[in-house]
């Protein structure tokens, strides 16, 4: 979407660059300098006209510029930028938790305990 609007605003810039560049001002302007008084412009759309056309074409362009701009300041947000590390300051680390170690073993081996001799059958009572 983002590009989208990007290439929509340079045409859009494109075409108020050319409305404002053929209308013609007191002087004759760029418009003057096409053929002398009877430019192509006025000859197609007539003098009157032409002044007309160009203006609201110039006005219109110029507020879709504005208003696509104004969508992509709002839509390139400096979350998506990467940060520094240097811009988040001095924080405490959280301690880690102690790892977890196995009860030690003894050194000493144990003596495995006397037994009872197994019950045999024929015990007397």
């Amino acid at each position: 979407m983002y590009t989208f609007l990007l290439v929509l605003l340079i045409i859009d810039a494109l075409v108020l660059v050319a409305a404002i560049l053929m209308q013609s001002a007191k002087g004759g302007g760029l418009a003057a300098s096409f053929g002398g008084v009877s430019t192509a412009a006025d000859s197609f759309i007539g003098t009157r006209q032409a002044g007309n056309v160009l203006t609201k074409i110039a006005w219109w362009a110029g507020g879709l510029f504005l208003g696509i701009a104004f969508m992509l300041q709002l839509m390139s947000t400096r979350g998506r930028a990467p940060t520094s590390i240097l811009d988040k300051g001095l924080t405490p680390t959280q301690a880690a938790p102690p790892p977890v170690t196995p009860p030690p073993q003894s050194v000493v081996p144990i003596a495995p305990e006397k037994s009872a001799p197994p019950p045999t059958g024929s015990q007397k009572k």
